[in-house]
Order: C-alpha cells, then structure tokens, then sequence
C-alpha cells in the first residue's frame, strides 16, 4: 500500500467530528451564581442570602432594679413622710452628705415636694427652727433605683452678727446699705428660686414675695 494511501483522511469520519458540538469546562462564574440564587416573586427579585444581624446600637437597654421602699415614697407624692410633724415641736435629725448630720429640737415650719417624678428622681424642701433661734435648711434628692444613693444637703442659718456663716452669706450690696441678713435671704440663697422652692415659700406666707408700689 502507498504511503498516499494511509494519509487521505476518512470522508465520514471527518464529517462526524465537524458536525459534534464542542464542549466546554468552564465553571459558573460568581455573578452567574448569584443570578442562580435570586427568586421572583410576584415579579419582585428576593435575594436568597441571610438577613444581616441589627446593629449594636439598636440593642435593647435592661432596666435597672428599683427598690420597693423608695417606689412606695414616689407613689405617695407631693406627700411626704414627715408631712404630719409640720407645726410640731420635737426632736429632729437632718442627715447631710460628707459633714456631721444636724440634731436639735425645733419645729418644721415647710416642706415641699413635687407632685410625681415620672422619671424616678425627685427633690424634697425643709426648712426647720430650732428653740435657739437658726434655722436649718434641708435639701434631699431621691432616685428610685435600688443602685443609686439618695443625696442629703443641709445648712444652718444663725441670725447673731456673729456667726462665721451668716456673715459668709452676706452679699457685697447688703454690706453697703448694712441691710440686715434674715433667715429668708438665706433660704434664697440655699434654695434658689426654681418651682418647688416658690411652692415651699408659698407655704411660709407672702413673705418670700418682692412686693413693688
């Protein structure tokens, strides 16, 4: 056999392997799986991924413990505990934080508190007299919440010209006109003028009053 012979090509087999479809190997790409992925429903594309967690600033707060006996002093409020001793001579102790706590015998001539606290935080006014003739001004925040301390301030007034602290008290105009210091001054200064000391002024007469022609 000639060797021209062995190299002509098959005519059939030729046209068997021209007329095969080529394959291929190609892997899906990402935007292809992505696409595999998405769900139509009622003509809107759902993602088929998982719901991404809430931020951390969204996360809910526990609420903090409160302790029963203070609720019980909310729930009673604008009364307070020691509403029956006003007008009453008696022994009294007034606590105030980071000095020595005020015992004398006296009488509680007002006290003032606000008619709720919606936010469990509250401020209660006293103003005492003692037999000697001071007076003791008392300022008590109170909180609910069992972890929260509860703040005492507190401050005597002593009318004798004297007295290191009734002269502290005076102001520079007082000096000049040598206008006397009274108690009430005092009170003012200790309590200022915001609406629950107006209320436990009202209680004391119009005395607090700046009263013009």
């Amino acid at each position: 056999m000639s060797l021209e012979s062995t190299q002509q090509a098959d005519p059939a087999l030729t046209s068997s392997q021209a007329s095969a479809p080529t394959s291929t190997n190609k892997e899906p790409t990402d935007d292809a799986a992505q696409h595999a992925a998405t769900i139509v429903v009622r003509g809107e594309a759902v993602s088929d991924t998982a719901p991404k967690s809430p931020p951390k600033d969204h996360e809910v707060t526990p609420a903090k413990e409160v302790a029963a006996g203070k609720v019980a002093l909310q729930s009673r409020l604008p009364l307070l505990e020691d509403d029956g001793d006003v007008g009453v001579q008696t022994e009294h102790i007034v606590i105030r934080d980071g000095k020595a706590d005020l015992a004398f015998t006296g009488t509680l001539l007002a006290s003032a508190a606000p008619s709720a606290a919606p936010k469990g935080q509250w401020h209660e006014y006293r103003i005492y007299e003692t037999n000697g003739g001071k007076h003791v001004f008392s300022k008590v925040t109170r909180t609910v919440y069992a972890a929260d301390q509860d703040l005492y301030e507190a401050d005597v007034f002593d009318p004798s010209p004297q007295s290191v602290p009734s002269q502290l008290l005076r102001s520079a105009r007082d000096l000049t006109r040598s206008k006397p210091l009274t108690w009430m001054d005092a009170a003012v200064s200790f309590f200022g003028y915001d609406p629950l000391a107006k209320v436990l002024y009202r209680k004391l007469g119009g005395q607090f009053e700046e009263h013009i022609n």
